[in-house]
């Protein structure tokens, strides 16, 4: 059972913080967490190109794309989410 676990391909939500800029966070979901910042950091990314250069502060992993992409909707588009899992995140960075 472990192998299917491993061959299994997850999707992830995730969070970014500007090291420039640290009051602002990016969020957004991916198969690939490592290319993704990448993409990120080389400026491939217009709308975070502006706040270079990026750390992952947050993720959470998925086992569907769906699944990672209503998480991100419900963060970017729910308050009563996004305002405490953002508190968390910014008294964990302290």
């Amino acid at each position: 059972m472990a192998a299917f676990y491993r061959s299994q391909a997850m999707w992830y939500f995730y969070i970014l913080q500007s090291k420039k800029k640290t009051e602002f966070f990016y969020k957004g979901s991916t198969d690939d967490l490592r290319r993704r910042l990448e993409q990120h950091n080389k400026g491939n990314v217009d709308s975070t190109r502006p706040y270079l250069p990026f750390r992952i502060v947050y993720y959470e992993a998925y086992v569907s794309e769906q699944a990672a992409h209503l998480r991100e909707s419900s963060v970017k588009t729910s308050g009563s989410v996004s305002v405490p899992l953002m508190k968390r995140i910014k008294e964990s960075l302290k």
